[in-house]
């Protein structure tokens, strides 16, 4: 069978600081649609980009990628419920039709509602995007002029058709109810996000704050092979300042090309954009000196954190290079 890969899609700079809520990896979830004839609406929310197998058949017809719903012969439209991994402020959507060339939506309309406790029959929903023609094979970015915070989103396609990826990108917008609970700071799902980075070649940083284990070598951060001086990097922002109590290295599946060492550093800051934290991160105070890593391990660090007061930002260093599949900094808020 023919497997074909969508083209490598470089998302906008603006989108790039930004928490995908619908990501099935931390939790966002389909929890009803009108129609999944053909393919299920659960296959939208997957983290990774859409594929095309060639030859693929099930007992409903062509296999896809995505969500895809029967012709529709009679008035209507169809409509699948989202539920947000995690609360946010939502800044842009992509409605991916990747691979859906003769049956791609001819619209597309998007809700939104803040229902934390998922009662949706006494939510408002607003309209965050009017209905909006789609085309054949291709992202479509819309930006979102909104401060509310929502929990919940309902993506209405016109009048039928098939949806390969569907993002939505915003701030994490975490409710703590208990102050005195320890909780990963720098996780996906409490708005921890990726300021910058030395290399990505083989995995990208994003990966370091996702939830659970990583599943393989390519669930993690991995660079490319150094054949210079110096060391690959990482600048991690928290969801929220803190003072850290616990970090926590994991090396899963990395067995030739784990870190000789790893060392952190981190700082407090208000006012600074992520251009300027990057030159300034050199000279930032080390949180966990230099440790010297295992294959495939999780490394925990209590007593090796460094006295210091609630931070922001912290700068994963991997000495010289090689992959970390997953990093917790583990504090109160």
């Amino acid at each position: 069978m023919a497997t074909l890969h969508a083209p490598v899609f470089e998302l906008p700079h603006a989108l790039q600081p930004l928490t995908n809520l619908a990501d099935a990896a931390i939790g966002a979830k389909v929890i009803e649609c009108s129609d999944e004839f053909f393919a299920e609406a659960k296959r939208m929310l997957q983290s990774e980009a859409p594929i095309f197998v060639e030859d693929k058949f099930d007992d409903h017809g062509k296999w896809m990628d995505g969500w895809e719903t029967r012709r529709k012969r009679h008035a209507g439209y169809d409509w699948a419920m989202i539920e947000l991994g995690v609360a946010g402020q939502i800044k842009a959507l992509d409605i991916d039709t990747s691979f859906f060339t003769g049956n791609y939506p001819a619209s597309a309309m998007v809700e939104a509602c803040y229902a934390p406790d998922g009662n949706l029959q006494d939510a408002t929903w607003c309209s965050i995007l009017s209905n909006t023609g789609l085309g054949p094979g291709q992202h479509h970015i819309f930006y979102i002029q909104d401060d509310s915070t929502y929990s919940h989103v309902r993506l209405n396609i016109f009048p039928d058709g098939g949806v390969a990826r569907f993002r939505v990108y915003g701030d994490v917008k975490l409710q703590i109810a208990n102050h005195n609970q320890v909780i990963d700071l720098v996780a996906l799902q409490n708005g921890g996000r990726v300021v910058a980075y030395s290399d990505a070649h083989f995995g990208h940083p994003r990966n370091l704050i996702k939830p659970n284990r990583g599943i393989n070598m390519g669930d993690g951060w991995e660079t490319k092979r150094r054949r210079a001086p110096g060391f690959d990097w990482c600048i991690l922002a928290l969801g929220h300042a803190a003072h850290i109590e616990k970090i926590e290295i994991d090396t899963a599946h990395f067995k030739g090309n784990y870190p000789a060492q790893v060392s952190v550093q981190a700082i407090y800051i208000e006012d600074a954009t992520d251009a300027q934290l990057i030159p300034q991160s050199m000279f930032w105070p080390f949180l966990l000196n230099a440790q010297v890593m295992q294959m495939d391990h999780v490394h925990d660090y209590i007593n090796e954190v460094l006295v210091h007061e609630k931070i922001s930002h912290v700068r994963v260093n991997m000495i010289p290079d090689g992959g970390i599949s997953r990093i917790r900094f583990f504090g109160k808020v």
